[in-house]
């Protein structure tokens, strides 16, 4: 009975013990991967959450490294880490969050090591700059003109009229390798459809042999286009990371970027999307023309 009662008594005393370590807390920030992704820079003058940090927070997450919220203090920055409470993830970490700006409610605990933030409640007040810049530039018509293999120039004014998935990439890129299987079974499945993927490498026409051995390596089935820079990727709206892709639409619009790797079962849904969307159109402009040239009909004498 002794035993049950200082049990009882430890429990009762480390609870409290715990309360008065934590206060209910309400803060306002940005979501960071990891301290030293943003202390890369000045981020009094330089916002985090473009294409690249993004990519590297992906890397960092799944590393295993804590996710971050950074509160400006002044002219200086406080991180607290992230951790569920009442709030809980649909995802397996808190990557989706990453670069945007979120208010939350909750607990603060004080470690050794960090002052964790136990989440309560979220609500997201500012998407990322990445998601920013990727918004400047959907639904324009971003134009893109490069050499292709042999020389000749190419430009994305041809495509029009068919739905292009261009894919920024080069020799050097790991990830690039890695995504090239899943570009090439697009083609395959819907070229018959209207739908062309184009490679656009930042390997020069120098590197030619490099980006030809590359292409039997990977067996690529699509248009290399060479010389793509940096200015050109960040015209689009996916920074300078690669490998990066931009969805664009029949009308030469972009659609959607996606920096990183792509997803071959998400990238499919994108274009079944656009391919749908372009049949209703199609399907909309027969009608029209219909009703006007039965009005023309109607209007000539008998």
């Amino acid at each position: 009975m002794k035993k049950s009662v200082y049990i009882l008594l430890a429990i009762m005393g480390f609870s409290m013990f715990v309360q008065a370590q934590s206060s209910a807390v309400k803060l306002e920030g940005q979501v960071v991967c990891c301290a030293d992704c943003w202390a890369e820079a000045d981020r009094t003058k330089v916002e985090y959450g473009n294409a690249e940090d993004l990519l590297k927070a992906k890397s960092c997450v799944e590393g295993g490294d804590p996710t971050l919220l950074a509160v400006r203090a002044g002219d200086r920055f406080k991180l607290y880490q992230l951790a569920e409470g009442k709030f809980r993830l649909a995802e397996k970490n808190w990557l989706a969050y990453v670069g945007k700006k979120i208010s939350v409610s909750g607990t603060l605990n004080k470690t050794k090591k960090a002052e964790v933030v136990r989440v309560n409640s979220l609500e997201i007040i500012e998407k990322s700059l990445a998601e920013k810049q990727s918004a400047e530039v959907t639904g324009t018509q971003v134009e893109l003109k490069l050499k292709d293999l042999f020389g000749a120039e190419q430009s994305l004014a041809q495509y029009r009229g068919r739905i292009v998935v261009l894919n920024f990439w080069a020799t050097y890129c790991v990830p690039c390798r890695k995504e090239m299987p899943d570009l090439s079974a697009i083609q395959n499945e819907f070229a018959a459809l209207g739908v062309q993927v184009i490679g656009a490498s930042t390997d020069e026409a120098a590197d030619r042999p490099k980006v030809l051995q590359f292409i039997k390596d990977v067996k690529i089935n699509f248009p290399v286009w060479l010389g793509a820079t940096s200015a050109d990727t960040l015209r689009f709206g996916v920074g300078t990371a690669l490998p990066a892709t931009v969805i664009i639409d029949k009308d030469g619009k972009v659609y959607k970027t996606i920096s990183g790797i792509v997803n071959q079962t998400d990238l499919r849904k994108d274009v079944e999307k656009l391919l749908q969307d372009a049949e209703k159109q199609a399907k909309i402009e027969t009608k029209k023309q219909t009703k006007i040239s039965d009005s023309q009909a109607s209007s000539v004498p008998s």
